[in-house]
């Protein structure tokens, strides 16, 4: 469903929306109140290990409520959750301090549908600072429009109206509690609060900045979105970012069995359990018709010198290989559907033929 978004141009966002003081202050100053009290509770404390287990199960948590939760399922609504998981998900969201679901979501819809011009929220368009931290500076103006389905969630409206409330418990209260069953309040408060606070922020803003510059873009050369392994290891997935612009409504990023996405994983898991369903995911057929078309495109400008016919024969020979090479991936993945076995060994054979035909035609522009 297209969603509507009023936006203003960036010099009326300058004038209409003033620094915001509370948030600018409080992520300026949130490092330096998890290093320094860190360093305290080291200095004249003792740090337990088993408050490090806790930083690392805060680290997971409150990452798995950003991307499982205020992504994929509020933002993107890329599958369903029973209620005790949103709840989870909701608390945990709360406790990495990123706003309201409400709120993260309308910016993240926006930032999809604007993508790298001046009503993009957080665009890399801005400069590098500006989309990782800089655009939260300033003060949001939040009509709610384009997020109706989620205003008309009763855990989503309960977690907006007292976020403050179950942010400051989730994020700093609680640590603490639990760090005093076998140490001080001070460790939870600082090392699993402060301190891991501080790490999530910088991860996840990483996402909106380094995954615009750095990395690959096999699924669209059309927007900045680049797939990043390493950002990916520390985002829980998040860091195939190319795919996800490309095809947001998927819940995995990393769609290889060997990408690492927990996020995809936990979703997957908690599938068997009924706690998640209706997951969403786009074809195999789009995905290998995309990334052979991207490649096939960005061959064919690299030989634009060939000349005007000989590169026109070359394109629609490419395409008559790409477009059979899909077919008979559909015949096959059909006859995989229906048991077909005699009919998918034939099919995956003329693919594999006809795909490897493809890329010798396209490895040698000048021979064919």
């Amino acid at each position: 469903m297209e969603q509507e978004f009023s936006m203003t141009t960036q010099a009326e966002f300058k004038v209409k929306n003033p620094i915001d003081w509370v948030t600018t202050i409080f992520l300026l100053t949130s490092p330096l109140v998890g290093i320094f009290g860190t360093l305290y509770v080291a200095l004249y404390e003792t740090i337990h290990l088993g408050t490090w287990a806790l930083f690392l199960f805060y680290f997971f948590a409150t990452g798995m409520g950003i991307t499982v939760g205020y992504h994929r399922l509020f933002s993107h609504k890329a599958y369903e959750a029973k209620s005790p998981i949103k709840l989870l998900l909701l608390l945990f969201g709360a406790a990495a301090f990123q706003s309201t679901a409400l709120e993260w979501s309308e910016d993240h819809r926006i930032h999809h549908k604007f993508v790298d011009t001046d009503k993009d929220p957080y665009s890399i368009k801005k400069g590098f600072w500006y989309a990782h931290i800089g655009w939260l500076f300033r003060k949001r103006n939040y009509v709610q429009q384009g997020v109706q389905d989620l205003a008309s969630d009763p855990l989503v409206l309960w977690q907006h109206k007292h976020f403050y409330s179950i942010s400051i418990f989730m994020c700093f209260i609680l640590p603490g509690l639990i760090t005093m069953l076998w140490g001080s309040f001070l460790e939870g408060f600082f090392v699993a609060g402060f301190l891991r606070l501080f790490v999530v922020h910088q991860f996840t803003f990483f996402i909106n900045s380094a995954c615009h510059v750095w990395g690959e873009r096999t699924f669209s050369k059309e927007q900045t979105a680049r797939d990043n392994w390493v950002i990916a290891f520390f985002t829980f997935g998040e860091g195939f970012h190319n795919f996800h612009h490309e095809f947001q409504m998927d819940y995995r990023n990393g769609i290889r069995w060997y990408d690492y996405d927990p996020s995809k994983w936990m979703i997957k898991f908690l599938s068997f359990f009924g706690l998640t369903y209706n997951l969403k995911k786009v074809s195999e057929e789009k995905i290998l018709q995309k990334t052979m078309f991207i490649k096939e495109k960005e061959t064919l400008h690299q030989f634009a010198n060939l000349g005007e016919e000989k590169l026109k024969t070359w394109s629609e020979q490419l395409a008559h290989l790409r477009e059979t090479a899909i077919a008979e991936f559909q015949k096959w993945s059909k006859a995989k559907q229906t048991a077909n076995e005699k009919e998918a060994v034939v099919s995956k054979e003329k693919f594999e033929t006809t795909k490897e035909n493809w890329e010798k035609l396209l490895s040698q522009p000048l021979f064919f």
